[in-house]
């Protein structure tokens, strides 16, 4: 890695988030390496290569209910973490999870990225 500043660090870790929230699939794409990890933590592969995380998103896109918002952010390194409330519509309805994101970010793109999940709590009355 070279001596990229922080917020150089943190650009694509923004940019997908705000993709994300947009359901837009190639802007959300556009910050991953096409060799990119997705991993729920510690170590469980999820998806692995820049069209498996297309394939995933991309039926996730679809929830009426889809937003993160991010809460706090700390980049060390080449690493940012993010904790993150996001609102999902669940089998069972709509409700929030947080979610601690860590991605590793080379050559200005996602690397590789770890997702810790919380509880979800699903919305009243649903």
């Amino acid at each position: 890695m070279t001596n990229a500043s922080a917020g150089q660090i943190e650009f694509p870790v923004q940019k997908q988030l705000e993709a994300y929230n947009a359901r837009d699939i190639d802007g959300f794409m556009t910050w991953w390496a096409n060799d990119c990890q997705y991993l729920a933590f510690p170590s469980t592969l999820l998806a692995d290569g820049a069209a498996e995380i297309r394939e995933r998103h991309a039926e996730r896109f679809k929830e009426a209910n889809l937003h993160g918002v991010l809460l706090t952010r700390v980049v060390v390194g080449n690493v940012v973490v993010d904790h993150e409330t996001v609102g999902r519509t669940f089998p069972e309805g709509p409700g929030e999870i947080d979610v601690l994101c860590i991605y590793e970010v080379e050559h200005g793109k996602i690397a590789k990225a770890w997702f810790k999940m919380g509880e979800r709590r699903l919305h009243s009355g649903a």
